[in-house]
């Protein structure tokens, strides 16, 4: 494992599944005895094992040894790990000073792979702030200088690193054949397993954030076998789990989701709290999804603990509960933080428009559906058309704009089936029920209704499954009719007498008489063929 003077790929492949083993042999030595180079190997198997004090307080040993030997080139790559480790930790300070270390050693150096690791850092940082135009060319110095000396690990990650970019400029199509080309780089083995895991937790990452569940889920199943060769405590277990159990969940696949990110919340609690955050947000939206109210607030408060955001999820959870106008507050009030990315806006106006509907303020719905539909036209992405369609459906609905909310709805519906998310379809098509029946058009109303209860009993939704049966019961009893004047008026429409109603629904024949008395009151009608011809309309016979 030790490394020769010159990387040739950044990290060559080290020894994809003995890691574990790397960590007894070298462990098992006195540090003294170590060269910087052992203890750099050392603190990378320490790592990939999750032992992540040993690793960082020896890849700090194996600094100090290449400082008192002045090797430049390997104190800088050394500091550069040092710098990511304590930037994802939280600890943005001493990230910094260990960044200015890197720079330090990296000056007194002509360029060589190294001088690309901190393009990457500077990437990073510039893309944080929001300096995109300065990110993207970070990233493609990265790049560059990877290419210059054949530093296959620093191309990947300038790749990864170039797609989340472009994406956040509105260059969609480009960012995604950036990350695409990222990972052909882990899938051909010319990575060593900690850039490998960098790149597919970074790429997946942006497919789970812009919604492009395709393609996360293509890239999921291609490198299934390289996660699988990783040790079962491997830091990046955890993060991938996270992100793999956010595409099943969306996917529809409950099961196999809520067994990921609950095994990815129990690895990443106790090292990474910032990823364990976001298993925990995943874990509430999961239990939100299947109508476990309380286990999901649990969720986004615990995700929210570890400085997570539990927003929209816990608001959407409150306008479950009933508390509309505090879903709409808390929603208001992270849609005051106008640094977050579009998609991630997308979210919340998108809840906000169905919280203020609940309370009644048409008029706030539709400015959140109006910026929604901005942020749709500039990122042009599935997912974000698609939430905004609904939403414009959904207020045009509101204001009795009967046809136009009904093409929007239909061509949200469209989108979510095409990109495979089953709740989101089911849930439209509760909306294109309710739309169906204020048009007049019942036929149309019921099998979209039912569409819905099915895809929510599939799923296991029992929340949803309720107020969508609750819905179809309304549609199935017309005019006010209670559960057994329907069953009579089916018979009287059968032209069944009174006396045969009453032996078949073993009730007397004055019940049925009252029943009858009531039907026609309710209907308006004076008459059994009126009557009839009623049930026949609904579809009551």
């Amino acid at each position: 494992m030790a490394r020769p003077d010159h990387i040739d790929d950044a990290g060559v492949a080290a020894s994809g599944g003995s890691w574990v083993d790397d960590y007894r042999r070298l462990s098992g030595s006195e540090p003294a005895g170590l060269a910087a180079e052992e203890l750099e190997d050392l603190a990378d198997a320490a790592w990939m094992v999750c032992r992540l004090e040993e690793s960082r307080a020896t890849r700090q040993e194996a600094y100090v040894r290449y400082l008192a030997a002045r090797e430049n080139r390997p104190a800088a790559r050394v500091a550069w790990r040092l710098f990511w480790e304590h930037l994802y930790g939280g600890e943005t300070v001493v990230a910094m000073g260990w960044l200015r270390r890197a720079r330090r050693h990296l000056a007194a150096i002509p360029e060589d792979a190294e001088h690309g690791f901190v393009a990457l850092a500077d990437a990073e940082l510039a893309m944080n702030r929001g300096s995109l135009d300065e990110a993207e060319a970070r990233a493609g110095c990265a790049i560059e200088v990877g290419d210059r000396h054949g530093a296959q690990g620093i191309v990947a990650l300038g790749l990864a690193m170039q797609g989340r970019i472009l994406i956040a400029q509105g260059r969609h199509d480009e960012g995604c054949a950036s990350l695409d080309e990222a990972m052909t780089l882990v899938l051909s083995g010319q990575l060593d397993d900690y850039f490998a895991g960098a790149v597919y937790c970074a790429v997946i990452a942006e497919c789970r954030e812009i919604a492009d569940i395709r393609r996360g889920g293509e890239w999921t199943a291609a490198a299934r076998a390289w996660c699988a060769s990783l040790p079962a405590t491997t830091p990046f277990h955890g993060i991938c789990r996270v992100h793999r159990g956010e595409i099943l969940c969306l996917r529809g696949a409950w099961d196999e989701a809520e067994t990921e990110i609950r095994t990815a919340g129990d690895e990443l609690a106790a090292f990474k709290p910032r990823s364990a955050a976001e298993a925990f947000a995943a874990l509430g939206e999961l239990c939100r999804r299947r109508g476990d109210l309380s286990g999901a607030e649990d969720a986004f408060r615990r995700a929210h603990q570890l400085g997570g955001d539990p927003q929209p999820g816990l608001a959407l959870v409150r306008l479950a509960q009933g508390h509309a106008a505090a879903a709409s507050t808390a929603l208001r009030g992270a849609l005051a933080d106008t640094s977050r990315a579009p998609m991630k806006r997308a979210e919340l106006l998108a809840a906000l428009v169905e919280a203020a509907l609940t309370t009644g303020d048409v008029a706030l719905a539709q400015d959140a559906a109006g910026e929604l539909c901005s942020i749709a036209e500039g990122v042009d992405r599935p997912a974000a058309n698609a939430r905004a369609k609904l939403a414009r459906g959904a207020v045009r609905l509101a204001n009795r704009d009967l046809g136009r909310a009904m093409g929007d709805l239909r061509a949200a519906c469209a989108i979510w089936h095409e990109m495979g998310l089953p709740y989101e379809e089911a849930q439209t098509r509760l909306l294109i029920g309710s739309a169906a029946k204020e048009m007049g058009d019942e036929e149309s109303s019921m099998l979209e209704i039912q569409a819905a209860c099915v895809g929510f009993e599939h799923l296991g939704a029992g929340e949803d499954l309720r107020r969508a049966t609750a819905a179809l019961d309304r549609r199935a009893r017309p005019a006010g009719l209670t559960a057994r004047e329907i069953d009579v008026l089916r018979l009287l429409a059968a032209g069944r007498t009174n006396r045969e109603t009453a032996a078949e629904l073993v009730i007397s024949e004055h019940t049925v008489s009252r029943h009858v008395q009531n039907i026609f009151t309710k209907l308006g009608v004076s008459s059994r063929a009126a009557a009839t011809a009623f049930a026949v309309a609904h579809h009551l016979a």
